[in-house]
């Protein structure tokens, strides 16, 4: 994952302070180890930051922010596009030069080509902020099922934008207050539902959702992609059926392995985890590098040998973890900081834990049943 963060001084007086920005690109620096960078406009109303993860072109040209070659765009991006070769080729033939291997060119590309219809036409996961100099707008844009975060607040004529709430309460502008309406909801749905967050007047952009904000002011808000509405239609009898939908995960699975970095997969033994092994397996020439944690004492609720079966079954290179309640109780401060929000899930212990276990075998990139 990368951060991405950036303030917009659309009906302020006030320039972007590179200080300001520098302070809340801090906030997001375990998002993206790997390299930094920000962009100011020369007449300091916009200011753009990005903590990098390097996942494809390792190299630095594909630092961020990027611009194009006429510096009147501008790009922050947080994800991975997966059909970006096809998408360059179809770009390249119009004219448009590349400079790197980062699918985040091919998305500033589309967007000169395309405009805000530029989404539809990308498969991935992204959260992403496009600035256009020449029409002094700022365009947010949030995947269609939200694997990506990105909130955002307005106050004063200043637009605040960043992957995680804690780098925009390093805007000194922004005061953290609750908001009684999320923490409502929240003791109901085990989590505050967008637009809301738990912070008073700092709200998270939908799933499916861009946003747009001009110089004058002028709010655009907009949802480019609907789950009801953009329903595959399914024909045939059940085994024609069964076929589709195995072939769309290979697809989907053979897609979500391009990487200039090891890829892995966190494996349980159940449904979803083993599909992604199964299928990985098909299509690799080494053996699944495949990551389990087990909770010590929980034995009715792990799946740990499940797991080991699945692994040995698939031939995986397999790495298990085991934790406990202390590893449950020194985690919840530190949770808190990286979460934002509460969460009343408690799969987030262990999935920080099986994370730090891929970390530390060098796997920086999982595939994940969800």
């Amino acid at each position: 994952m990368c951060g991405i963060c950036g303030v917009y001084n659309f009906q302020s007086s006030s320039a972007v302070e590179a200080e300001i920005l520098d302070r809340m690109s801090d906030r997001l620096a375990h998002r993206g180890p790997d390299d930094a960078g920000n962009y100011v406009s020369p007449d300091r109303k916009l200011g753009l930051a990005h903590r990098r993860l390097s996942i494809i072109d390792l190299t630095s040209s594909g630092h961020q922010p990027m611009a194009d070659p006429s510096g009147k765009w501008q790009i922050v991006f947080n994800g991975e596009i997966y059909n970006h070769l096809d998408l360059r080729c179809a770009l390249e033939q119009k004219g448009y030069p590349y400079r790197s291997h980062s699918d985040t060119e091919t998305v500033l590309h589309l967007f000169r080509e395309y405009g805000i219809e530029a989404l539809k036409q990308l498969r991935g996961m992204f959260a992403l902020a496009i600035w256009d100099e020449n029409r002094r707008e700022l365009t947010l844009a949030r995947d269609r099922i939200g694997i990506k975060p990105l909130y955002y607040t307005i106050q004063n004529g200043i637009l605040i934008f960043a992957s995680e709430i804690k780098a925009i309460l390093a805007h000194p502008l922004v005061s953290p207050a609750l908001d009684p309406e999320a923490l409502y909801h929240y003791l109901t749905l085990a989590a505050a539902p967008a637009p809301l967050t738990m912070f008073a007047g700092i709200k998270k952009l939908p799933a499916g959702y861009w946003m747009r904000i001009d110089g004058n002011g002028k709010v655009t808000y907009t949802r480019w992609w609907d789950a009801i509405r953009n329903q595959p239609t399914l024909d045939g009898d059940e085994t024609t059926i069964a076929q589709g939908i195995l072939t769309h995960l290979r697809d989907a699975v053979k897609s979500h392995m391009i990487s200039d970095v090891p890829f892995g997969v966190f494996l349980s033994g159940g449904i979803d985890s083993t599909t992604n092994v199964a299928l990985m397996s098909e299509l690799m020439d080494r053996p699944v590098q495949s990551f389990s944690v087990r909770i010590a004492g929980q034995d009715q609720f792990n799946e740990f040998e499940y797991a080991r079966r699945m692994a040995k079954h698939f031939h995986c290179d397999h790495h298990e973890g085991e934790i406990d309640d202390r590893h449950f109780i020194s985690l919840f401060e530190q949770l808190a900081y990286l979460q934002d929000e509460p969460l009343a899930d408690p799969v987030c212990v262990p999935l920080y834990y099986v994370s730090q276990l891929a970390r530390q075998h060098g796997v920086p990139v999982i595939q994940v049943g969800e």
